[in-house]
């Protein structure tokens, strides 16, 4: 037996609760890890409250990350003792995933712990900093550069937009951060941010071509932010959009992009290549440095799941949320 968080559904309600598991109960797969860590994203925010159908299956153990140790495979790709990570493939939602102290996995969907960082720091950085890593790598491979003007940066104190802000500092870009929560501006200019602007001033309709600003944009949130983050990107700017924190609509003209040639780009982190998964977190690897790690991410145990859930659902959540499942 194992402690785990596992969501039920009972007439169309669903209900999260720490349980003991038993391992029969754990789904098919090649590969059985010891988890050590995983993390709080807001898909298994939107999973545990049930505020949005994101499981597709009950009963389901959310966590759409994980870290851990192979106990056992059927295949050569890993051997037992190996440190492996895991982000998406549909994990917390249509198959067990990483909060709960064992998981039975494909290992088609793993890939090693990359040196340079351990087991802790790898959950710390989550699908949230392995998604701002996708969306620099984007913004690089399409000509954006330090020296092609400022970076907007969406849904800023959260995790994506909070990785992303330190990885484009660090790569020497002139970054500005867009929160509704400005009295966390210290935080964001802590992380690298050059300004902080108020997320009132794109998430209202605005006109389809604005005054041009953004070389790039990293955008969280969707709806009319995305569509005015657009409308006011330079002559062949590149737009990444990767979230839907403000809505999954998309209320916007095909203007910029037919009159200054400025490019959208979807980042989706679920079901990415594996040569794509390692190139980010060979980045994240060189790029973030220790003290990044405790200004990011908070930790909680696997207790303080659910009902810091419904925090991170309403907005009260900074930054990463790392789950120590051993504790």
């Amino acid at each position: 037996m194992f402690k785990g968080v596992l969501i039920t559904q009972e007439d169309k309600k669903s209900s999260a609760s720490v349980v003991a598991i038993n391992e029969d109960q754990l789904p098919e797969g090649d590969v059985l890890v010891d988890v050590h860590y995983s993390t709080l994203n807001y898909k298994d925010g939107l999973a545990i409250t049930g505020k949005s159908p994101v499981v597709r299956s009950f009963p389901m153990v959310p966590g759409i990350d994980l870290v851990g140790k192979v106990s056992h495979c059927d295949s050569e790709v890993f051997s037992q003792g190996d440190w492996v990570l895991l982000n998406g493939f549909g994990v917390g939602e249509m198959h067990w995933g990483g909060l709960a102290e064992k998981a039975r996995l494909k290992s088609d969907w793993l890939i090693s712990l990359p040196k340079g960082i351990d087991a802790k720091q790898s959950m710390a950085i989550g699908t949230a900093g392995y998604t701002a890593m996708l969306s620099v790598l984007a913004l690089e491979k399409q000509g954006v550069t330090p020296d092609s003007g400022e970076v907007l940066v969406t849904g800023a104190n959260g995790g994506v937009g909070s990785f992303a802000i330190r990885l484009l500092n660090r790569l020497g870009y002139q970054v500005v951060a867009s929160t509704g929560r400005m009295d966390e501006l210290e935080y964001l200019k802590s992380l690298g941010a050059n300004d902080v602007i108020d997320r009132a001033s794109l998430s209202e309709p605005g006109k389809p071509l604005q005054r041009e600003r953004w070389a790039g944009v990293i955008d969280c949130v969707g709806s009319h932010t995305l569509a005015n983050a657009c409308a006011s990107t330079k002559y062949g700017g590149v737009v990444t959009a990767c979230g839907l924190a403000q809505g999954m609509d998309f209320p916007a003209s095909v203007a910029p992009f037919i009159l200054r040639g400025v490019k959208l780009i979807g980042i989706d982190s679920v079901m990415r290549p594996k040569a794509d998964r390692i190139e980010a977190w060979q980045r994240l690897s060189e790029l973030l440095q220790p003290q990044d790690f405790d200004a990011i991410s908070q930790e909680i145990g696997l207790e303080d799941v659910v009902e810091t859930a419904y925090k991170l659902l309403d907005g009260q959540v900074r930054g990463r949320v790392l789950v120590n499942v051993k504790s």
